[in-house]
């Protein structure tokens, strides 16, 4: 089976940021074909279009990371029903100058911890609208956790088998659906797939 490299995305910057615990969960419970590798974000100024001619270095860094991955996975907390503004600032980011978006034509997927019920969704749908301007093909498959105290460790164990299931399963379906796209769209010159 083909490996993909997987960029993800952990929306909130908060040190004990529930999100953050899924995507050591989301690391551990990847299939071996999936190589994770967190693509951070809090040094990254406010983007403005005066940026567009010459990255400062945190920019340019960034980009090229978002670049180098076959696909790139969101985990973002809700904020006031919508996603964080770090998060969108490094769209922005990715997606700029005009004509230069690092997301178009890659796949992507999104998920999300919250205490509430509704687990972020409708953080993710305004994302994925953001996605879909963007280009990205998406995957379907909608991951909604609730967060409970101790579901998951400090060290990415998920002490509920059926969510570590779910989990595994979102997982696998996102390595298949990353191969998907890459039967029909071109594949970008630098993606790092083996």
């Amino acid at each position: 089976m083909t490996t993909y490299t997987v960029g993800y995305f952990v929306g909130s910057l908060s040190s004990t940021s529930i999100n953050r615990l899924l995507s050591k969960a989301l690391v551990r419970l990847a299939p071996p074909e999936l190589k994770m590798v967190e693509i951070p974000f809090k040094d990254l100024p406010f983007y403005t279009p005066d940026y567009d001619k010459a990255f400062p270095p945190a920019g340019a860094q960034f980009k090229e990371a978002v670049t180098a991955s076959d696909a790139i996975l969101f985990i973002t907390p809700e904020y006031n029903r919508s996603i964080p503004g770090s998060l969108k600032n490094a769209i922005d980011w990715a997606s700029r100058p005009y004509g230069k978006n690092a997301f178009k034509r890659k796949p992507s997927a999104v998920i999300g911890a919250s205490t509430g019920k509704i687990g972020t969704a409708i953080a993710q749908q305004h994302l994925r609208s953001i996605l879909g301007y963007c280009g990205s093909p998406q995957l379907a498959v909608e991951a909604y956790i609730q967060f409970q105290p101790g579901l998951i460790t400090e060290d990415g164990s998920v002490t509920d088998e059926k969510i570590a299931e779910f989990l595994r399963n979102y997982l696998r379906e996102f390595h298949a659906f990353i191969g998907r796209v890459y039967t029909v769209v071109p594949r970008p010159a630098s993606g790092s797939a083996g």
